[in-house]
């Protein structure tokens, strides 16, 4: 089975020196560069495939729940540079002071992390375990019975028994093999920025005001991050010379704690992404490329490290389908917990009335950080 765009002739076949793969990891993100950690750790001998060379940059709200900090630890990533939040804040932006809900995490912290200094410790863990990274872009798929072609751009190709997608939100991949499902709410994006500024609390804030939401991650002892999601239909004050500076006008409590900006604004989106199913022949989806539906909850991350490691698990015991049957559970509690927070949140109705219903029934919180902080 052939699949991706029309090329010219055959690829001739790309051989890397000195490495017998046994799978390929299309995709040098966090995702992918973990499963290749957890490939090795099984003995298997991955290539992983990577367009963009370097240090790859990514606008997220960069709060590693304790599932993914300890996840990544187990596969030898770190210490990472960042600084760790106790739990979570939710406020409403109309009375800060007075409308907060505030716990911890029962099983230890999070982790505030730049993007950049994850993706530099995880190419640093691949590089000291050895794993080739080819720079080099994806144009399609072939696979048979006894393993999968990568075409790559330029003519050459890769083949391996078995092949993880872990190409981003907006998998090719998933495209190619005909595994996309529509959408069902509404387009949601997201804008990131950071500012130089002591971080004032150990929780991630998170304030609702109407129609967007503003998340405060700690990353640095003088450096927060600030992001925003929201309706890609939001109308944002045209006044400002920025989106960032927009959404920051809405929220004037926080930008007056705020000080000069650390890096450049950059934005995602639209997020929801649903599949017809997790894997396609020898060809296994990890990452945003399986689904995704809101980062609302901050669990990309630890989706990317938990289908990854299942993926692997799954090659390494030659039983593909172990895949497709711990692929529902592993996404069951996102989902639910995702999709349920966006039901209550969208109304403006309900989402006034979420935080005086936390306030009077705290223990609601505390289980939902429960389940966030376990895996």
């Amino acid at each position: 089975m052939s699949v991706g765009p029309d090329r010219p002739g055959a690829p001739t076949p790309l051989q890397w020196a000195g490495s017998d793969a046994q799978l390929l990891i299309l995709g040098g993100g966090p995702a992918g560069l973990a499963a290749a950690l957890a490939a090795r750790q099984r003995g298997l001998c991955p290539i992983v495939v990577e367009a963009q060379p370097g240090i790859i940059d990514k606008a997220c709200g960069e709060g590693l729940m304790p599932p993914a900090v300890r996840a990544l630890a187990a596969l030898g990533v770190g210490p990472l540079p960042g600084l760790p939040f106790t739990g979570i804040a939710y406020v409403d932006a109309r009375a800060p002071e007075r409308l907060r809900v505030e716990r911890d995490f029962p099983h230890g912290p999070g982790l505030g992390v730049r993007r950049l200094a994850l993706s530099a410790a995880l190419q640093a863990a691949v590089a000291e375990a050895q794993v080739p990274v080819i720079a080099a872009r994806a144009i399609g798929i072939k696979q048979d019975d006894a393993g999968v072609e990568l075409a790559l751009e330029g003519g050459g190709c890769l083949r391996a028994p078995h092949l993880l997608a872990a190409d981003g939100l907006r998998s090719p991949t998933r495209r190619w093999l005909g595994l996309e499902r529509p959408a069902r709410g509404p387009a949601r994006v997201g804008l990131r920025q950071h500012f130089f500024t002591k971080p004032w609390s150990p929780r991630v804030e998170v304030h609702w005001a109407e129609g967007l939401e503003c998340y405060l991650t700690p990353v640095a002892e003088d450096t927060v991050g600030v992001a925003f999601l929201m309706d890609r239909s939001r109308y944002l004050p045209p006044a400002a010379p920025s989106p960032i500076q927009a959404a920051l006008a809405l929220f004037p409590h926080i930008a007056a704690r705020l000080g000069p900006p650390a890096s450049s604004p950059r934005g995602a989106g639209p997020f929801e992404q649903r599949v017809s199913a997790p894997r396609s022949g020898r060809v296994l989806l990890i990452g945003d490329a399986a689904g995704y539906l809101d980062p609302l909850t901050g669990e990309g991350i630890r989706l990317g490290l938990d289908t990854g490691a299942a993926a692997v698990g799954a090659v390494a015991a030659g039983r593909l389908g172990d895949y497709d049957r711990a692929y529902p559970g592993l996404l069951r509690r996102y989902w639910w917990m995702t999709g349920g927070l966006l039901a209550l949140t969208r109304p403006p109705l309900l989402r006034r009335m979420l935080l005086p219903t936390l306030r009077r029934a705290p223990w609601l919180l505390s289980a939902a950080l429960r389940l966030m902080g376990e895996g």
